[in-house]
């Protein structure tokens, strides 16, 4: 047994795959892509230098990349681009499938406990796995909507980014959104996954698995809760459309609850 949960390495494989899929079908990279300011070579080129940031991580070598922050990792972002001059869809598309394939290579000579530095603070291999999953997932379905194509997410793969994404709840919390509140939330995906969140003084902290006694309950479409953990959707029409429920005690605490983090 590797030291990846069962799954994420096949998730990773497979959709760096479809990422390289969507690419190579795109009839012109200078397209823009909703929701960002790049077009879609300067997503791919960011994407295949984020695969290769990871696999270099993976492989223990130190590469400090901004301070975690939005601010910082954007910053970052446009200063990695600019130095990176290739925009055409086939050598990008290769790029995302090596580096992710690189990534599984070397990530299987860290010991399961072993701890390394990322952008968004140090992870053991388990959570980094997951976190270039979320990334590969997010900036993929960049990719698929700016070119029309089907996109990549969906139920299985989101659940193989919870341990990265739970855990990093912290770190993305707003902090203006989060202060003064007091709060215990059960979040629960379609199919079963669960995690909990609770909010006091301005910290949060995150459990795994179910939270006992919790303010409210949020119930989501694993699909939407990624995609609007991203901010890649807007909640409102999530709600609206009943693919996120809440109920409790304080059931008035669900529709805030993706306003208190900001995607990096």
């Amino acid at each position: 047994m590797g030291v990846l949960p069962e799954g994420l390495g096949d998730a990773i494989r497979d959709t760096a795959r479809d990422i390289a899929d969507v690419l190579r079908a795109a009839p012109d990279t200078g397209l823009p892509v909703p929701r960002l300011t790049w077009t879609v070579g300067e997503t791919a080129a960011h994407l295949g230098q984020a695969n290769r940031l990871m696999a270099e991580v993976a492989a223990g070598h130190a590469r400090p990349y901004a301070d975690g922050t939005a601010q910082g990792i954007a910053a970052a972002n446009e200063e990695a681009l600019a130095a990176f001059p290739e925009r055409a869809a086939g050598p990008l598309a290769d790029l995302i499938v090596e580096q992710a394939l690189a990534f599984l290579d070397v990530i299987e000579e860290r010991a399961p406990e072993e701890v390394v530095e990322t952008p968004m603070g140090p992870l053991d291999p388990a959570r980094l796995g997951a976190y270039l999953l979320t990334h590969m997932l997010g900036h993929g379905y960049d990719l698929a909507r700016a070119l029309g194509r089907p996109h990549m997410v969906d139920r299985t793969r989101v659940e193989l980014t919870l341990p990265f994404m739970v855990g990093v709840m912290p770190r993305v919390a707003d902090p203006a959104a989060v202060a003064g509140l007091t709060a215990r939330y059960r979040v629960r995906l379609w199919g079963g996954a669960q995690f909990g969140v609770t909010i006091a003084d301005g910290t949060v902290t995150t459990s795994h698995g179910p939270l006992d006694r919790p303010d409210c309950t949020v119930l989501t479409e694993p699909v939407a809760f990624l995609l609007m953990a991203l901010g890649r959707i807007d909640p409102v029409p999530v709600m609206a459309t009943g693919r996120a429920l809440a109920w409790g005690r304080k059931p008035w605490l669900g529709p805030r609850f993706p306003g208190l983090f900001v995607a990096p």
